[in-house]
């Protein structure tokens, strides 16, 4: 294909609009909400600007980083890659114009066309089949599983003996409860010594607006669970369709003693029919809950795309000591 022109999210046609979303409709690969413009769209007003790459039926949205180029939602976005019919061929070095040094991902979507030589490591992304509500997934679900599931009905019932009767809303418009969210989330950030999402503004005020958005072909999703009138966990994610992405759970840590996250999670299975999900995306990574948890797994990519030897010499190296350490911290937990 040849070169693509860039525009502003906003300077897009309608007639743009609808091609991007009659193409991700075709493409199951891209079933993520992350891949809906409605994503883009989000960031874009949340005050970070959003830039996309458009070809012939092709769509890249992304953020401008100096000479770098990032996809949309970075660091927030779990799956990433171009918006395009299945079977479409891709040359992602025609995303370098206009300046752009190279184009970082990694979350990069397994098999995305043209980006295989670009890859320097993969992870996998947990996903959790729930067709069917609670029932269908304990017939699916490892041992593991089922086991915690169990165990999270056991200790719902003792959380309600102990603090009240347990309840719990699946989608719920709580401001309240998404600002409760986002505080346990930074306090969990700065007890681990992760850095801060939320330290930028605009990642809180993504958040708030997508709480407000409601329809079911894209938008925020918050699920909360109760001891009386404690908040025990909660769940903020988004979705479009039958997916539910998993993004920002928090529990309680002083009831941690209870595993609200298993709570929380049993009872989201449950409602899954009432809510229209088949699928929840866990996101990356080899966390303890997901590996028990997962009905299966996708691979997300990591890597650059460059013309510039040296810059890819420098990612891969550091993507490669990073996994090395990963795994060697991964063994030692097991």
């Amino acid at each position: 294909m040849s070169a693509m022109d860039v525009k502003g999210f906003d300077a897009l046609t309608r007639a743009e609009l609808d091609e991007w979303e009659e193409v991700r409709a075709g493409n199951p690969a891209l079933d993520s909400p992350y891949f809906h413009p409605g994503f883009s769209a989000a960031v874009h007003a949340s005050g970070r600007a959003v830039h996309v790459a458009v070809g012939d039926g092709v769509f890249v949205p992304h953020h401008r980083d100096g000479r770098l180029l990032r996809p949309v939602g970075w660091p927030g976005a779990d799956f990433q890659g171009p918006i395009l019919a299945a079977g479409t061929p891709f040359r992602p070095l025609d995303l370098l114009g206009g300046g752009a040094g190279g184009y970082a991902f990694d979350h990069l979507v397994e098999g995305a066309p043209g980006f295989e030589r670009y890859v320097v490591t993969r992870r996998p992304s947990p996903y959790v089949d729930v067709t069917g509500g609670l029932e269908g997934y304990l017939g699916r679900a490892s041992k593991s599983g089922r086991d915690n599931m169990g165990q999270a009905r056991r200790r719902a019932a003792r959380a309600g003996r102990e603090l009240g009767a347990v309840r719990f809303e699946a989608d719920s418009a709580d401001a309240d409860a998404l600002a409760r969210v986002i505080e346990l989330k930074r306090a969990q950030y700065a007890a681990t010594g992760a850095r801060d999402h939320f330290a930028e503004p605009d990642r809180i005020r993504l958040l708030e607006s997508l709480l407000k958005t409601r329809d079911p072909a894209f938008g925020g999703v918050l699920s909360t669970l109760h001891g009386g009138p404690r908040l025990l966990a909660a769940h903020f994610g988004i979705r479009s369709g039958g997916v539910l992405h998993w993004w920002f759970p928090v529990y309680d840590p002083e009831l941690a003693r209870l595993s609200p996250g298993w709570i929380l999670l049993r009872e989201l299975v449950g409602a899954a029919p009432a809510l229209g999900v088949t699928r929840i995306d866990l996101g990356r990574g080899e966390d303890e809950y997901k590996r028990r948890a997962k009905t299966g797994e996708s691979v997300v990519c990591q890597g650059i795309v460059t013309r510039n030897p040296v810059r890819r010499a420098a990612v891969t190296a550091l993507a490669r000591a990073r996994e090395m350490a990963r795994n060697g911290r991964f063994r030692r937990s097991r």
